[in-house]
């Protein structure tokens, strides 16, 4: 169970707004990690959250048994390796018209025959996959660990380069 991740963003506050929104959950600030970080809610059951930082923070670790990891804002970079999905109660047209709204880039994708993904890039650099309530069951009944396995032993996984 995945209960929270962070990520970089050019307006956290912006956002965790948004992210609240496809949620349909809600958006407080962060204080802990540093000024203008926010939390995007997706108000479960589980405490899900997304934190969002100010591009350029960097999580540290605190030395000592009873302090907190803090986020230092370092060299802003645009692109980076994390990336989420996430699953929301909306359908994909008003994911669609989130992301026009907000002037990101924003496609529907197939991921193999498996199952379909919205892809959505905020600030041009950070990529969320946004499923909605069929894709989930898509994506439930294709990811699994024999299923991987079966992908694997047959060979139909493709290797993708970095550039």
């Amino acid at each position: 169970m995945l209960f929270h991740l962070s990520i970089e963003a050019d307006d956290p506050r912006h956002v965790a707004h948004v992210l609240a929104e496809i949620w349909q959950g809600e958006a407080l600030p962060f204080p802990p990690v540093g000024r203008g970080s926010w939390m995007a809610f997706a108000n479960d059951d589980k405490g899900t959250m997304i934190e969002v930082y100010p591009r350029g923070t960097e999580m540290r670790e605190t030395l000592g048994d009873r302090a907190d990891a803090h986020g230092a804002l370092v060299m802003p970079r645009r692109g980076t390796a994390t990336h989420m999905a996430i699953g929301t109660k909306l359908d994909q047209a008003a994911i669609l018209a989130i992301a026009t709204r907000e002037g990101w880039s924003a496609k529907y994708c197939r991921r193999g025959d498996a199952f379909g993904v919205i892809e959505v890039w905020i600030d041009g650099c950070q990529l969320v996959e946004v499923l909605t309530p069929e894709m989930q069951a898509e994506y439930v009944g294709a990811v699994t660990v024999q299923n991987w396995k079966a992908a694997l032993a047959a060979g139909v996984l493709v290797t993708h380069e970095a550039a």
